[in-house]
C-alpha cells in the first residue's frame, strides 16, 4: 500500500460527468483542493468548476474547445492552461501536487491517462471501471510495482473493498455483486426488442450518465463490474456471483469460507462511495443522505435473467476466455450504445452487435498494451465495417 492519508489535493479526469460533479461535492463537503481537472465538451460546466475551485490546469477534448474555453477564462481574469487530448489528461493527472487521481472519464479513454497516473505513483480513485475491464492485468501490474493504492469509487466495488477490510482474503468464498435489475427488470426477449431510448434512460434508483443508465439497463454494466472485480480481488470468474436486488440498499457482499457473510448498506447516494475512496484509510462525517431502516421494509433478493438479458452472460463468456476479449466485449458495447443513444439502432440491437463482434474475434492470450490497443481498434472497425456491407 502506499498512501495513508486522506486525499489532499485532487486531480479529476471527467469532471463534468454524474461522478465528477459529485467528487466536487464531496471536496467542497472536505476542503479538498482541486488541483486539475479534464472534461470533454462541456465547457460551460467545466467553466463554472474552474471559476468555484481553481484549479491550476484544466484539459478538454479538443483544440476549438480549449481554445474557447482559454478566451472565456481570460475574459473573466483567470489566468491558467487550458489544454487538450491525450496529452492534455496526462498533464492533468500527472500535476505534481495531486495526490489522488479521480478517474470518471467514460469507456477506455480513461486507460492510458490512469496508467500516467499510477506511474506518477498517485492514488487512484477507480470510476472508470472500463480501465480494468480492458487491461485488467496490465494496468493491476503497474499498480504494483509502482506501490500505488486502487480504491474503487463504483458502489458495488466499494463495498466489496469495505467488507474486506481487515480481513484474510485467503478466507474468501466468493464475493457477490448487487445488482438493480435496471428499468427493465422482469421483462423477457420480446418485451425488450420494444424498450425506447426514453424508457431506458430512467433508472429506478441511480442518477448517472447516459451511457452506464444504458449499460445499466442491458444488465452490461454488471457484467463490466465483473471482470473489474476479478482484478480488483483477484478473484476466479466462478468465485463471483451476481444477484438482483431491486432495492439498492445492500451494495454487495462477501461470504467467507465458514459461511459468514458480510453485507456492506447505505442510500444510493453515489457521494458515500467516491467520499470513502478519497478520505480512506478515515471515515468522515457528511450531510449526505443516511440510510433510514424504518423505511427500508423489505431487502430481496433474485438471480438474473441471463437469457433475456444475455449481455451479463457475454461479459462472463469474455472473463472466462481472457486475454483480448473482454477489450473487444467492452469496445462493441460502446460502439453498440452509442448508436443507440443517437437512435441509430434498437434496444436489442446493442445484444446483437457485441454477439457478431465477439464471435469474429480471434483471441490474443497474455496481451501487452499495444495488442490491447489494437484489438480495441479493430472491434470499432469491424463494425464500421459490418454497416458498409
Amino acid at each position: 500500500m502506499n498512501r495513508k492519508k486522506m486525499t489532499e489535493n485532487l486531480a479529476i479526469l471527467g469532471s463534468t460527468g454524474s461522478i465528477g460533479t459529485q467528487a466536487l461535492e464531496v471536496a467542497k463537503e472536505h476542503n479538498i483542493n482541486i488541483t486539475s481537472l479534464s472534461a470533454y465538451s462541456n465547457i460551460d460546466l467545466l467553466e463554472q468548476q474552474v471559476k468555484s475551485f481553481r484549479p491550476e490546469l484544466v484539459s478538454v477534448g479538443n483544440e476549438v474547445a480549449a481554445m474557447e474555453l482559454q478566451k472565456r477564462l481570460s475574459s473573466a481574469g483567470i489566468k491558467l492552461d487550458v489544454l487538450y487530448g491525450l496529452e492534455g489528461m496526462k498533464q492533468v493527472v500527472g500535476i505534481e501536487k495531486a495526490d489522488t487521481v479521480l478517474t470518471s472519464v467514460v469507456g477506455i479513454a480513461g486507460l492510458i491517462p490512469t496508467i500516467e497516473a499510477i506511474k506518477k505513483h498517485k492514488r487512484i480513485a477507480l470510476a472508470n471501471k472500463e480501465t480494468l475491464v480492458t487491461a485488467g492485468s496490465v494496468v493491476m501490474g503497474y499498480a504494483r510495482q509502482n506501490n500505488v493504492d486502487i480504491i474503487p469509487v463504483d458502489s458495488e466495488h466499494s463495498a466489496i473493498y469495505q467488507a474486506l477490510m481487515g480481513n484474510n482474503r485467503a478466507q474468501v468464498n466468493k464475493i457477490i455483486l448487487t445488482a438493480s435489475g435496471g428499468p427493465f427488470r422482469g421483462y423477457n426477449s420480446k418485451q425488450l426488442e420494444e424498450v425506447t431510448l426514453e424508457q431506458a434512460l430512467k433508472h429506478p434508483n441511480w442518477e448517472m450518465g447516459s451511457k452506464i443508465t444504458i449499460d445499466s439497463a442491458t444488465l452490461m454494466n454488471k457484467g463490466l463490474e465483473v471482470i473489474e472485480a476479478k482484478w480488483l480481488f483477484d478473484m476466479e470468474p466462478k468465485d463471483i456471483e451476481v444477484l438482483v436486488h431491486p432495492q439498492s440498499v445492500i451494495h454487495s457482499m462477501v461470504e467467507f469460507v465458514d459461511g459468514s457473510v458480510l453485507a456492506q448498506l447505505g442510500s444510493p447516494d453515489m457521494r458515500i462511495p467516491i467520499q470513502f475512496a478519497l478520505t480512506y484509510p478515515d471515515r468522515m462525517k457528511n450531510s449526505f443522505s443516511k440510510l433510514d431502516f424504518s423505511k427500508t421494509t423489505a431487502l430481496t433478493f433474485e438471480k438474473p435473467d441471463t437469457e433475456s438479458f444475455r449481455c451479463l452472460s457475454f461479459a462472463f463468456d469474455a472473463l472466462k476466455q481472457g486475454g483480448t476479449m473482454p477489450v473487444v466485449l467492452n469496445a462493441a458495447n460502446e460502439v453498440a450504445v452509442e448508436k443507440f443513444i443517437n437512435k441509430r439502432i434498437k434496444f436489442m440491437d446493442i445484444v446483437r452487435i457485441i454477439d457478431n463482434v465477439m464471435s469474429k474475434h480471434i483471441n490474443i492470450k497474455n496481451p501487452e498494451l499495444n495488442d490491447i490497443i489494437e484489438a480495441d481498434r479493430w472491434a470499432r472497425n469491424y463494425i464500421t465495417e459490418m454497416e458498409e456491407r
